[in-house]
């Protein structure tokens, strides 16, 4: 089959990509997953749509479609941290890293504390890059999880930041990070999104009121 973007949409949507094929049955699991994710993005914004006319507009629905391809990105970058406890993507990335960043403490800190620890290390960043495709698919905290993002990609911009094979374009991270940060900056997640639904919906989120609905209003 040629490779295009038809085909590779169709290939993700069937978990039949090469980072779906390593996981075996499990990737059944995933890809269900994705397909709920999607779905109730969806009907969360339907109902956004129908119920509040100030979501009826270019600007959210452009929004709309933007935050939750980001998600989408995200969900497809969690699948090569997996298997668990270690991937070899991210071993390998790692690795890079303790050779690649920008500053000497970080690859000191990458090779002396991250690499030997990686066992804990590919856990937790399974499981952020799972909360940030969450969260900007479903409109989710959208705000808080964005900025923790920005951090995530800086990261990734300086532990990848000198000459190395293959290349890494430097701009592809700050553009994400910018794009994490705009996300943050206008609540990305009101527009037709699980926060817009919470903050019109539930009465705690509403008023900010509670040790949650106060959370929740923040994050969002």
């Amino acid at each position: 089959m040629p490779r295009n973007p038809y085909t590779d949409i169709l290939q993700f949507l069937t978990a039949a990509t090469g980072d779906y094929m390593a996981l075996g049955n499990w990737r059944y699991l995933l890809a269900g997953l994705f397909a709920a994710l999607i779905l109730a993005s969806l009907a969360i914004a339907i109902s956004n749509w129908r119920n509040d006319p100030d979501q009826r507009s270019f600007v959210h629905l452009g929004t709309f479609i933007v935050r939750v391809l980001i998600g989408c990105m995200w969900f497809e970058g969690m699948l090569w941290k997996l298997p668990l406890p270690v991937s070899e993507g991210l071993r390998y990335w790692v690795g890079q890293m303790s050779t690649r960043a920008a500053f000497e403490f970080h690859r000191e800190f990458v090779t002396n504390f991250v690499i030997p620890h990686l066992n804990l290390f590919n856990p937790l960043v399974f499981l952020a890059e799972f909360a940030f495709a969450v969260s900007l698919i479903l409109g989710l905290g959208v705000r808080l999880v964005s900025a923790l993002a920005i951090v995530f990609v800086l990261n990734l911009w300086l532990g990848i930041y000198l000459p190395g094979s293959p290349e890494e374009w430097s701009w592809s991270y700050v553009f994400l990070a910018a794009l994490m940060f705009l996300f943050s900056l206008y609540a990305a997640g009101r527009s037709l999104g699980l926060d817009a639904w919470l903050r019109r919906n539930v009465a705690a989120v509403r008023d900010g009121s509670g040790f949650f609905g106060r959370l929740l209003r923040i994050a969002g």
